[in-house]
C-alpha cells in the first residue's frame, strides 16, 4: 500500500546521519583519551553522542506509520548535539585551550579534508600538530628536535612567535566543526519535516485518504 506506507528508513543515506556518527566515533575516542574514565562527564559525552545517531535512525524508521514522531526525534538528536557541543567548549575553555573560529586556517584545512572515519580525522590531528600558528593564521613547520605535543606555549618558526596547538586542543575543535555541520543539517531536516506535515499530514490523514478512495471506488 505505497499510498499509505511511504519509504521510510532510509537514515544511512542521511547527510546528518553520516556527520552524527562520525562526532559518535570521534568522541568515544576522544573520551577514552583525554576525559577520566570515573567521570561522569564521560559518560554523558559518550551518551549525547549515541542519542544523535540513535534519534535521526528511530525518528526515519518511525517515519513510516508518524511524521510528528520523525520529527520529535529528529529534534531529540539535534537537542543531544547541541548538548554535546558545549561540552566540547567546556574541555576547551576550562583547559586554557582556543575554540578556533569557522575561518581558522587549521578549520579551512579540517573542512577541505573531509574526513569520512576516525583514521581520517587522526590523520588530520597529527598533521596539524606538526604546524604552527601565528597570531594572524600563517601556518609554519616546526623544526625544532622536539614533537608538537612537547609545546605548551609559544615556539619560534623562523623569526615569528607562533603556537603549536595540542592535539586534545585539535580534536575538539574538529569535533565542534562536525558537530556545527550536524546541527545545521538537523535544523533543515527539521524544517523540511515539519513543512510536510503542516502540508500532507500524518498516518491518520493518508489512511483517511485511502479509505475514501476505495469508497468512492466501490460506489
Amino acid at each position: 500500500m505505497p499510498d499509505l506506507i511511504p519509504k521510510h528508513g532510509g537514515y544511512r543515506k542521511l547527510k546528518s546521519f553520516q556527520v552524527a556518527q562520525l562526532v559518535y566515533d570521534v568522541t568515544v575516542r576522544f573520551c577514552n583519551r583525554y576525559i577520566d574514565k570515573f567521570s561522569r562527564t564521560k559518560d554523558q559525552m559518550v551518551q549525547a553522542a549515541r542519542s544523535g545517531v540513535q534519534n535521526i535512525a528511530e525518528g526515519s524508521q518511525a517515519s513510516a506509520t508518524s511524521k510528528k514522531t520523525e520529527l520529535k526525534l529528529t529534534q531529540v538528536a539535534r537537542a543531544s548535539l547541541e548538548e554535546l557541543k558545549l561540552d566540547y567548549e567546556d574541555f576547551l575553555r576550562q583547559r586554557g585551550f582556543p575554540i578556533l573560529e569557522p575561518n581558522h586556517p587549521t578549520l579551512v584545512r579540517f573542512k577541505n579534508r573531509k574526513p569520512q572515519n576516525v583514521e581520517a580525522f587522526a590523520t588530520w590531528v597529527t598533521e596539524e600538530r606538526g604546524k604552527s600558528i601565528d597570531k594572524q593564521g600563517r601556518t609554519g613547520t616546526i623544526t625544532d628536535t622536539r614533537t608538537a605535543t612537547d609545546y605548551e606555549g609559544s615556539v619560534t618558526v623562523g623569526e615569528r612567535p607562533c603556537q603549536s596547538l595540542p592535539s586534545a586542543c585539535l580534536a575538539a575543535n574538529g569535533v565542534l566543526s562536525l558537530l556545527n555541520l550536524a546541527c545545521y543539517l538537523l535544523d533543515r531536516q527539521v524544517e523540511r519535516l515539519a513543512h510536510d506535515f503542516e502540508n500532507e499530514g500524518g498516518f491518520t490523514e493518508r489512511l483517511y485518504r485511502v479509505r475514501s478512495a476505495k469508497r468512492r471506488n466501490k460506489s
